[in-house]
């Protein structure tokens, strides 16, 4: 099957970029510009004709990938065009009358280069996250990942521990035949080693999850605090609806910032109060649940009624910046002490300290993404094999020291198999749709 799709934004630009990827491609050129293909990546100037008319639909640039020299490993072609609507359309539709072809669905191209084995699954997750990218840190860990250290790294841990099944395989097959006492020694050594290096990586404060999906920020507080008018503040736009009246953010209101390069993703959440309102009630259980699993809260309480006893107490023990608002309708001191708390005193309404805010905000930035590792996890995906490959390995540890040679294998083999899913050296089929579908058509 021959696919094919538009692979630069839609919508009107100056030049429009038609991939085709499959058998069929060279077929669709010629039919198409009614030549011969082109010379191999050299962009060629042609027309470009309605099949059955030769009517000029426009006049563009051919580039030909013959395969397995190309992106996905095939035969590839790339249109490119004047970037109207009418343009493209007349191109896809005469494409889609050549037998056997048919649109991309999203990452398909990608998938493509997956299955020919041009690039492996964490070059290809790389490539989605770079596409997606908004800030610079984004940007530069996709690049990271694409250069292929994870690869390499998750690549030796796993022949480092075929190496050592081979060992265990072999005393299995032979039982009569005894392991050589440093080869036991290094057989323990060597994965000892291996599940040392997993932990390691798995050590790192979720940093590179935190660049690709970005860092959280829950507001969060007493009804009328000023929660709303806090987010609008920061978004520099009126992204929550601001009212007197008590219990108007029902709902979880999210807005993504860029801060000085960091991806952040603020949440105004339901004001925290005793309410009978069942709707309320279940936004005030929201708006918890968005705190506890916030990288940052900010806790903005009103500077007449600071009261931190209770939940705000609680939440002010990790993570959290205590936000007073109002500070121009303060008339004396405050009733209560704060200074034990990471704290900024603000008006929103005289826009007072506002910088002294975001500067604390931006400290909290910096400390959450250092990282000097180059591995870093970037998906829950790669998490979760590691965590049952660094299981496997501490039970393959135990069972070997107890000579149980057949069921240590079976961890060891599990262990690996875990290693082997991350950069997709095995069947990884089951996994593929999720990571694939979050692309672009076209990529």
């Amino acid at each position: 099957m021959t696919i094919y799709a538009l692979s630069t934004g839609p919508g009107v630009s100056g030049v429009a970029i038609i991939r085709i990827s499959g058998p069929e491609a060279s077929n669709i050129i010629k039919s198409l510009t009614g030549k011969e293909i082109p010379r191999p990546r050299i962009a060629t100037i042609r027309k470009i004709n309605y099949i059955n008319t030769s009517e000029l639909i426009d006049e563009g640039i051919i580039l030909w990938f013959p395969g397995p020299e190309s992106y996905t490993g095939e035969d590839m072609a790339e249109i490119h065009v004047h970037g109207g609507k009418a343009v493209v359309l007349s191109v896809q539709n005469e494409i889609s009358k050549v037998k056997n072809c048919r649109l991309a669905e999203p990452g398909e191209f990608t998938k493509l280069a997956f299955q020919n084995g041009k690039i492996n699954l964490l070059k290809a997750e790389s490539i989605g996250d770079l596409i997606s990218a908004e800030t610079e840190i984004q940007r530069l860990q996709a690049i990271k990942v694409m250069k292929g250290k994870s690869s390499e790294k998750f690549n030796q841990l796993r022949e480092k521990l075929l190496k050592i099944l081979s060992f265990i395989e072999a005393k299995i097959d032979f039982p009569e035949e005894d392991l050589p006492e440093e080869n036991l020694k290094k057989i323990k050594q060597d994965s000892s080693d291996v599940l040392n290096e997993i932990n390691k990586i798995l050590d790192d404060q979720k940093v590179g999850e935190i660049i690709r999906e970005g860092f959280k920020i829950a507001i969060i507080g007493p009804t009328n605090a000023g929660k709303s008018s806090l987010l609008n503040n920061l978004s520099n736009r009126e992204v929550a609806i601001v009212s007197e009246i008590a219990g108007t953010t029902r709902d979880v209101v999210e807005t993504h910032l860029n801060i000085d390069g960091y991806p952040v993703i603020i949440s105004d959440t339901a004001g925290i109060r005793d309410s009978k309102d069942e709707i309320e009630k279940k936004g005030i259980k929201l708006s918890l649940k968005k705190a506890e699993n916030a990288d940052l809260k900010l806790v903005v309480v009103d500077v007449k009624n600071v009261d931190l006893s209770g939940f705000l107490n609680d939440l002010l023990k990790n993570n959290a910046i205590l936000v007073v608002n109002k500070s121009d309708l303060l008339e004396e001191k405050l009733d209560t002490d704060i200074s034990k708390f990471n704290h900024v005193i603000i008006s929103l309404k005289d826009n007072l300290n506002i910088d002294i805010l975001i500067l604390k905000i931006k400290e909290q930035l910096k400390n959450k993404f250092i990282s000097e590792e180059d591995i870093l996890i970037t998906r829950e995906r790669h998490r979760q094999h590691l965590i049952q490959s660094s299981n496997h390995l501490k039970n393959f540890l135990d069972k070997n020291d107890k000579k149980d040679f057949d069921k240590a294998a079976e961890d060891l083999r599990l262990a690996t198999r875990h290693l082997g899913m991350i950069v997709g050296k095995v069947d990884v089929e089951e996994i593929l749709g999720s990571i694939f579908n979050d692309f672009c058509i076209g990529k």
